[in-house]
């Protein structure tokens, strides 16, 4: 009879385990990534209508903001609140 992976040896994790953790480290890289983007395209956008700049460059920061934050939020949906269900496009 053989013994479950996990309850082979109390505190050691399965390559699967190890695999999601690195994983979710590398989905957290991006987040953190994303989310200095978002701040500093806000700041740029701040800046550029202080500034009266061009309103083409406003435009094209304000439609890059909503990009980038929708994709923020679908990584977020995507990896941490999935679950264990498939994605299916």
């Amino acid at each position: 009879m053989s013994i479950p992976a996990s309850a082979s040896a109390p505190g050691q994790r399965s390559p699967q385990q190890i695999a999601h953790e690195n994983a979710l480290g590398e989905i957290s890289d991006v987040l953190l990534n994303l989310e200095h983007t978002i701040d500093r395209s806000k700041k740029a956008l701040a800046r550029v209508r202080k500034a009266g700049g061009d309103s083409n460059v406003e435009i094209a920061l304000v439609e890059a903001l909503a990009d980038l934050q929708r994709v923020h939020k679908r990584l977020m949906q995507d990896t941490y609140y999935a679950g264990d269900s498939v994605r299916l496009i």
